[in-house]
């Protein structure tokens, strides 16, 4: 199993759940037929739903960093993986934040437009030392 891979598999599940309107166990039955380890599957499983309970948190981190954009006007695959990276950054900090930074980028880049890329690297690059104070 690849993170990459249940990252993907977690995005597509969330786009599900926004476009297909499907509730998340629905969405998480679909996937789980691509997800063939248990790890894999349990990796989907948390990033789905922590990334689904965690959004007023998220668009709080995000919202500030977007200017001249609000959350709602962002592509709709932008808007899910800065959501799914913040989750990520808050809830696993032995994840390095390069690497979630990384990995949104790529899947920005795979999935949504062509300035994706760039756009998810500098909000979430800003999103990474919000909260971060040296003492």
């Amino acid at each position: 199993m690849t993170r990459r891979y249940a990252r993907e598999l977690a995005l597509q599940t969330l786009y599900n759940i926004e476009v297909g309107h499907n509730t998340p166990a629905e969405a998480l039955d679909q996937t789980m037929q691509s997800a063939t380890e248990p790890e894999e599957r349990t990796f989907v499983r948390e990033f789905v739903l922590g990334t689904l309970e965690d959004v007023e948190r998220s668009d709080a981190t995000i919202a500030p960093l977007l200017q001249g954009w609000t959350i709602e006007r962002l592509p709709l695959l932008d808007r899910i993986v800065l959501r799914m990276s913040v989750y990520e950054l808050r809830a696993h900090p032995e994840t390095p934040v390069a690497v979630v930074i990384n990995e949104a980028v790529e899947l920005a880049k795979k999935y949504s437009t062509e300035d994706s890329g760039r756009f998810v690297n500098g909000v979430l690059a800003s999103a990474a030392g919000v909260g971060k104070t040296k003492t």
